[in-house]
């Protein structure tokens, strides 16, 4: 992984609480701050593409050319030469 050199400024409270979690899970304070980010940037990810599902949620409910698919039992397509 490669890492860049970034400055950023913390409240008090905010560097206090973050540098006792490192201290307890005997971590760097900068690799509890990357895991954080990381997790809120999978959240935000995960936010948008569920926007975008509810967003295209009633095409798919109104167009039959995207539901046709949907009656087809899986068992039955993935083995049908086997009947």
């Amino acid at each position: 992984m490669e890492l860049h050199r970034t400055q950023i400024l913390l409240e008090k409270g905010q560097h206090q609480i973050l540098a006792l979690i490192a201290e307890e899970e005997k971590r760097s304070l900068s690799e509890v701050v990357r895991e954080m980010i990381a997790r809120e940037l999978r959240y935000r990810q995960r936010r948008q593409m569920l926007l975008a599902a509810r967003e295209l949620q009633a095409d798919y409910n109104a167009d039959p050319n995207l539901t046709a698919f949907t009656a087809i039992d899986s068992d039955d397509f993935l083995f049908e030469d086997e009947l």
